[in-house]
């Protein structure tokens, strides 16, 4: 297709992979191809050298040979069920767990019951609190996705800073109590920060642009943030459901038995059927994997839409949103659970051999090194995960078929330490503290203000500031994960459709190329 006579200075600074990109190849294009045009082209911008080829050569047919719609279909999936089973086993799932909460856990959930309420205990305060400062938290989240919007590039470098001075107040808080090994482990992790920094600031301005497209399209298609809070409270009576049915499972098959401990004391000691437990923790963590990387296709579905075809996906309740919720649910489903079920029997095992370790039965060298592998194990598949499921959120691909295809993409593209940048997501962690401190904060005045604490003594303040942290953090902590998610969809469809971005969002791709010749110079678009 291309011929090598010809000056290459366009193709060089277009592409650099081995084959043509999908929206090159058409069985209506004339020949010779722009490409091959003598015509002196502008070096600075790839676009603007193939825009100038274009209109000064060869006639190419115009309307939807070149559009974004054209070029996702050509990759878009049969709308089918993919990976079937894997739903079937999520939905059987479900089923065991409502039917053994019904049976078995109803009972013990009363008895507990009565026991609290025997004990005096009220929660009426807590609950108060944690409404009150989860509505602030809400608040204070909406403020820092604006923030993010706002000032990207001061976010990024301030998560870069702040972790190089939270770690030297740790180092020096250490060594002037005396604490000679969290000092030295503090003073190791300064130098290290510092390195980091200095290994990533150049980064900053391609970040920056990520986090600006990723967050314009998140603010093009806001009702997205709905459907994160709507599968989290999925997720939160999940957890309610699983708690009842385990403590019905748990009261119905444990056995207690004495041990003596080396020092020859004595104690009581009750386990569970572990086949049982096991099960019951692979459930529990399947359901939450599946409800989270649910979210993560539909954000992808959303970023691909908003890329390829923006007028599907430029406003709150737009058919990107729907659409992209209504497939990661249904035909799209069996490849989450596909991949989600992986991380969950990880996570149960990882689990149950903590628990194993904390009892200390003499074997806790071995345990610590199974929970070594097993976090090693898992940091590998979701790794995988985060990349396949954004391919089958675009293009509905099974799931592995989506790993594949993508990962295939970054390594045509040279992208493999490219992806690995953790620069963005630790922004967005730092974002999520500052909102957790806020809300605690704004629980101390609620503590100083109301009674809603008051028979806990002297713990008031501790208490208060806790109960606003957590609930700040975890719902700060969902509304960003929606732009981590957006975030690493706009790396893939940068990877995969940059002239749909060119054609549809001009700006934004002039700010995303710019930077990206400044620190890769050497590695094409």
């Amino acid at each position: 297709m291309f011929n090598n006579n010809q000056p290459p200075i366009v193709q060089a600074t277009y592409d650099t992979r081995p084959t043509p990109v999908p929206y090159q190849q058409s069985a209506a294009m004339p020949t010779p191809v722009p490409y091959q045009s003598n015509a002196a082209a502008p070096t600075p911008l790839p676009y603007q050298a193939n825009a100038a080829v274009m209109s000064n050569t060869t006639e190419v047919p115009t309307g939807n040979l070149n559009s974004g719609d054209s070029f996702r279909k050509e990759k878009q999936q049969k709308r089918t069920c993919k990976d079937w089973p894997f739903a079937l086993l999520f939905i059987v799932n479900i089923i065991v767990v409502a039917v053994l909460t019904v049976k078995y856990g109803v009972d013990a959930f009363n008895e507990e019951l009565q026991k609290q309420q025997d004990r005096n205990t009220n929660y009426k305060g807590f609950l108060k609190g944690a409404v009150t400062t989860g509505a602030f938290g809400l608040v204070f989240s909406v403020l820092m996705l604006l923030v993010l919007i706002r000032i990207p590039k001061f976010m990024i470098k301030a998560s870069l800073i702040g972790s190089v001075v939270a770690s030297g107040i740790w180092a020096l808080a250490a060594l002037s109590m005396k604490m000679w090994g969290a000092g030295v482990i503090g003073i190791i992790f300064f130098a290290i920060s510092i390195c980091y920094a200095f290994a990533v600031w150049s980064r900053i301005p391609f970040a920056t642009a990520n986090l600006t497209t990723a967050c314009k399209a998140v603010n093009s298609n806001c009702g997205i943030t709905v459907v994160a809070y709507f599968m989290v409270s999925l997720a939160f009576g999940w957890s309610l459901l699983w708690t009842v049915a385990f403590g019905g499972v748990w009261d119905k098959t444990y056995t207690c038995s004495t041990k003596t401990d080396r020092d020859g004391t004595t104690r009581n000691s009750c386990t569970g059927n572990l086949g049982y437990v096991f099960l019951l923790l692979v459930s529990y963590f399947f359901t939450h994997q599946v409800l989270k990387n649910a979210l993560h296709a539909t954000v992808a579905g959303v970023v691909g839409t908003w890329w390829f075809v923006p007028e599907d996906g430029k406003s709150c309740c737009s058919p990107a949103v729907i659409g992209s919720w209504y497939r990661s649910m249904t035909s799209s489903l069996g490849s989450i659970c596909f991949g989600s079920l992986l991380v969950a029997i990880i996570q149960a095992l990882r689990t149950m051999a903590n628990a194993a370790r904390s009892q200390d039965d003499g074997n806790g060298m071995l345990l610590c090194l199974a929970e070594c592998i097993l976090s090693c194990l898992e940091s590998i598949i979701e790794y995988f995960n985060k990349w396949a499921f954004v391919y089958v959120g675009l293009y509905g691909y099974s799931y592995i078929e989506a790993g594949k295809n993508v990962m295939q993409l970054f390594k045509d593209r040279g992208w493999e330490a490219i992806i690995a940048d953790d620069l963005i997501r630790n922004t967005l962690g730092l974002s999520t503290l500052v909102v957790g401190g806020l809300s605690g904060c704004f629980g101390l005045i609620l503590n100083n203000n109301v009674d809603w604490f008051e028979e806990n003594g002297s713990k008031n303040a501790t208490i208060a500031f806790f109960i606003g942290f957590i609930v700040g953090l975890v719902l700060c902590s969902i509304l960003l994960s929606v732009i981590e998610s957006a975030v690493n969809a706009v790396i893939v469809c940068f990877a995969d459709g940059p002239r749909e971005f060119e054609e549809h969002h001009p700006e934004l791709s002039r700010k995303m190329r710019t930077a990206w010749a400044e620190i890769y110079p050497d590695v094409g678009i």
